[in-house]
């Protein structure tokens, strides 16, 4: 009775410690360094976040005016390119922040922490520019040849979607084979679904994007270690499941 204490009372031994405290703390530590590792990206993001918001604090009729006057349409892109250009990429039209942070922390974030942020800048911005001038001269040449109403100079393009699509594209070279060629399959499905039954100079500018992020393989060379291999992951992730699960079992 001494040593075990009063009847009913477990002793040190036996008392049980909750790792959610613990847990949660080294899911902040993670988080923490994710974001410093990725600084071009999360700073990127709150510049859209606070854009956002702005946003939702106007009038439909004054934000669309606001954003056609940072539109990187036909009419901007011939008056003054490189201010759209610039400002196109910190807004959203008509979309919530949150799934595009979902996005950055699954694509730019690891894009930036492989090539380096000078070079994750390259690709992205990259991109953005090139991507706009061949849709917006696509829509050009059919404004010429009757395809499209002449008022199309002026359609409102805004949003961070070429760049996106041009950073998810080069991420191909981040995975080893030959998982890596399924993924340029689901990216090439996806891109090239929507051109094919919309025909929209957007949809063509999110396919350039594809094909722009691919071509920039040369800025890959040497970058980040072997490649990713998601099978790997998956059983390292298994193995640290069933750790704690062992550990438990063989303890008492």
């Amino acid at each position: 009775m001494g040593l075990g204490g009063r009847p009913g009372t477990p002793t040190d031994r036996h008392t049980k410690t909750h790792p959610g405290p613990r847990r949660a703390t080294r899911l902040a530590r993670r988080a923490r360094r994710y974001v410093r590792r990725s600084p071009g990206t999360y700073l990127w993001l709150a510049a859209l976040f606070v854009t956002t918001i702005a946003l939702h604090h106007m009038s439909p009729e004054f934000e669309a005016d606001f954003l056609r006057q940072r539109s990187t349409n036909i009419h901007a892109l011939s008056t003054n390119p490189r201010r759209v250009l610039i400002a196109s990429a910190f807004w959203i039209d008509g979309g919530g922040w949150l799934p595009y942070a979902v996005l950055y922390s699954v694509f730019h974030a690891q894009a930036e922490r492989w090539l380096g942020t000078l070079r994750w800048l390259v690709v992205a911005f990259g991109t953005h520019v090139a991507a706009t001038f061949i849709s917006e001269g696509a829509l050009l040449w059919a404004i010429r040849h009757d395809y499209a109403p002449h008022a199309a100079v002026n359609t409102l393009d805004v949003g961070v979607s070429y760049a996106l699509a041009g950073v998810v594209a080069v991420l191909t070279y981040r995975i080893a084979r030959p998982y890596r060629y399924l993924y340029l399959a689901v990216v090439l499905v996806l891109y090239t679904a929507p051109l094919l039954d919309g025909r929209t100079f957007t949809d063509l500018g999110h396919f350039a994007s594809v094909l722009i992020g691919l071509a920039c393989y040369p800025l890959t060379r040497g970058r980040g270690g072997p490649p990713w291999n998601p099978v790997d992951t998956l059983r390292t992730a298994a193995r640290r499941a069933s750790a704690p699960r062992a550990a438990g079992e063989g303890s008492g």
